[in-house]
């Protein structure tokens, strides 16, 4: 690896705080549906095709999400006969897909995203990426595509990031978003696990939804009559049909004058995740104590990295309780009619911490005095991640 690359786990921090725990992850293989053939793509047998002339970098003052893609991607084949065949860096390129293939029609298909920040020293690091592995895994099981090594993974995006190096931004507001995706190629419209897979990873040079110490903050619209996930389902898992199926609730939402959709389970309306964000109330619990609250992992909820960061840095700094626990909405009223509430916001790897000023609920607004508030807490926490991510560390070996 080049000198100026640096991959962390972020098992170690800078003053500020730390975040290294991976309580709530899960660790697994996904060994349920893989087959014969080769165990898992090895980084030692990586092919590496390079452009001839790379691609005009953007201006980073004008990044949007996602719509600018670098020079080059990682492509893996799987095939349930032949196993894992070897990983290919080539040039950004078309996918060649037959019209039954199974990603298609079913969904069968997953995908990941996670970033890589340049640090004020000039280093590039990946923020917390054995999670993100370990939930691909996860996902990978869920959705009968095979198994692989995550840590044969890692090294092998660390070589994309490599590559690419040049394409992640200086701005400490601003990053390269890594999407890892695996989609199931069979041709074939039967109804089954796929016996052909890709999985390939693309990225993009991309702005922070929020400039640190400037949060904008989201309106949430709060409807029981769509639900996002439910229990036995895959809302832990991310798969692109959860998000797919989100669409037509978050324009209805938009078309309320709100911007994300707050998601409800249950005839309790507990409270589940924000658009694509889980979700966190700062209060005074009814026992007088201040507490920072979200929803537990109960399978409908997407364990998210960031949202497991900041519930390590609450716990580190040990100044208020930290609980994962059921919220239902009649919560929430009493709260806000006794003046408990602090602030609410959620948290993604998209927006990192996102404040929420109004929830739009059976017809009344709810003034959410998060804003009047700092908000101090989400502003302390989106500062200590962004020092995580670009400020000098220790770094452990994966």
């Amino acid at each position: 690896m080049c000198n100026t690359f640096i991959m962390a786990n972020v098992g170690a921090s800078p003053h500020t705080g730390h975040c290294h725990s991976d309580k709530g992850f899960k660790h697994e293989t996904a060994g349920g549906c893989s087959g014969p053939g080769v165990d898992s793509f090895k980084v030692a047998d990586l092919e590496i095709e390079l452009v001839k002339a790379g691609a005009e970098k953007p201006d980073e003052n004008t990044l949007g999400f996602g719509t600018v893609f670098t020079d080059h991607m990682l492509m893996i084949n799987w095939s349930e006969r032949g196993g894992w065949e070897k990983p290919h860096i080539r040039p950004l390129q078309n996918l060649s897909l037959h019209p039954a293939a199974s990603a298609l029609h079913y969904s069968v298909e997953l995908f990941e995203g996670l970033k890589a920040y340049r640090g004020v020293d000039d280093k590039i690091r990946l923020f917390r990426p054995m999670l993100n592995m370990e939930r691909m895994l996860r996902s990978a099981h869920r959705t009968c595509l095979p198994s692989f090594d995550k840590e044969e993974l890692l090294k092998c995006i660390m070589k994309l990031v490599e590559i690419d190096k040049d394409w992640v931004p200086n701005s400490t507001t601003t990053s390269l978003y890594i999407r890892p995706t695996f989609i199931g190629t069979e041709s074939s419209l039967g109804v089954k696990k796929s016996t052909k897979a890709l999985l390939y990873v693309i990225l993009s040079p991309a702005a922070c939804y929020f400039a640190e110490g400037n949060l904008s903050a989201v309106s949430l619209w709060a409807d029981p009559k769509y639900v996002r996930a439910w229990h036995g389902g895959t809302g832990d898992c991310k798969m692109g049909g959860n998000y797919g199926a989100s669409i037509y609730a978050q324009y209805e939402a938009i078309n309320a004058g709100c911007q994300q959709v707050l998601w409800l389970y249950g005839d309790d309306h507990k409270i589940t995740e924000a658009g694509t964000m889980n979700l966190f109330v700062y209060w005074i619990n009814e026992n007088g104590e201040e507490e920072l609250v979200t929803p537990p992992l109960d399978g409908i909820i997407l364990p998210g990295v960031t949202r497991q960061c900041l519930l390590d840095l609450g716990h580190k700094w040990n100044e208020f309780r930290v609980q994962e626990r059921t919220i239902t909405m009649n919560e929430v009223l009493r709260a806000l009619k006794e003046n408990r509430v602090k602030e609410i916001f959620g948290s993604g790897t998209a927006c990192s911490v996102c404040p929420v000023t109004r929830i739009l609920y059976k017809g009344e607004n709810l003034i959410i005095p998060t804003k009047e508030n700092g908000p101090e807490l989400a502003k302390r926490f989106l500062k200590h991640l962004t020092e995580i991510q670009v400020t000098p560390w220790d770094v452990l070996p994966t």
